[in-house]
């Protein structure tokens, strides 16, 4: 909406209706390819990213681009250090995985039902938190995020460490903050699935380079 539009989005608005911010395609698509062109770079090089989309219209997508390029994702909430405290979420997300294998494996059946059902709980309560982080082996080198406003701490994270992030960004948020902002609406599941793709085949197109030049 106009009234909770940050100074930093006006040049990519090109009017609006019904209190309704309407972005200017075309600057807007001119982000989208210096995001574009980094992210493939990325893919050239062949990095590990995280991909962050906790709201509701983000989440399956987020999971579809994490899962499809093998790469970490966040579809929930954001847990506070997850960069900056790395390597303490790093100890769940192992003690996730050990848990997972032991009960695959039949090894937690010497243990009695009531602790059996405690470590049932942990191994769901550390899933919804550090699930899709299990390929989350070092930190990451670069961020993708749907609405980089809600997401502040995981961009104030990766900005306190270097890490450059790439966001489909409505027009309350501080576009400053951001090293690839792509100006456009975060809520609609439309525009998300669609950045996304595109950001997802950028990637995988610098990898298919890769493999080329070795």
């Amino acid at each position: 909406m106009k009234s909770r539009r940050h100074p930093s989005a006006k040049p990519f608005i090109f009017g609006s209706k019904n209190n309704i911010e309407i972005f200017n395609l075309e600057k807007t698509s001119k982000e989208l390819e210096k995001a574009l062109a980094f992210v493939e770079g990325k893919g050239k090089e062949g990095v590990m990213g995280l991909w962050v989309g906790g709201k509701s219209e983000a989440r399956e997508a987020i999971m579809k681009a994490g899962r499809e390029l093998e790469m970490p994702y966040v579809a929930g909430r954001w847990i506070g250090g997850t960069l900056s405290n790395f390597s303490e979420i790093k100890k769940r997300i192992i003690r996730l995985e050990d848990l997972t294998l032991q009960k695959e494996k039949g090894e937690l059946s010497k243990y009695t039902k009531k602790e059996r059902l405690l470590f049932d709980r942990e191994i769901e309560k550390l899933s919804i938190y550090f699930g899709g982080l299990s390929r989350l082996k070092a930190l990451p080198k670069f961020l993708v995020i749907i609405d980089p406003k809600k997401e502040y701490i995981a961009v104030a994270e990766a900005r306190k460490i270097g890490i450059p992030v790439v966001a489909l960004a409505g027009s309350d948020t501080n576009l400053y903050e951001l090293n690839y902002a792509i100006p456009g609406n975060d809520s609609s599941r439309q525009s998300i699935a669609f950045i996304l793709k595109e950001l997802v085949t950028a990637y995988k197109k610098g990898k298919e380079t890769q493999k080329i030049e070795q």
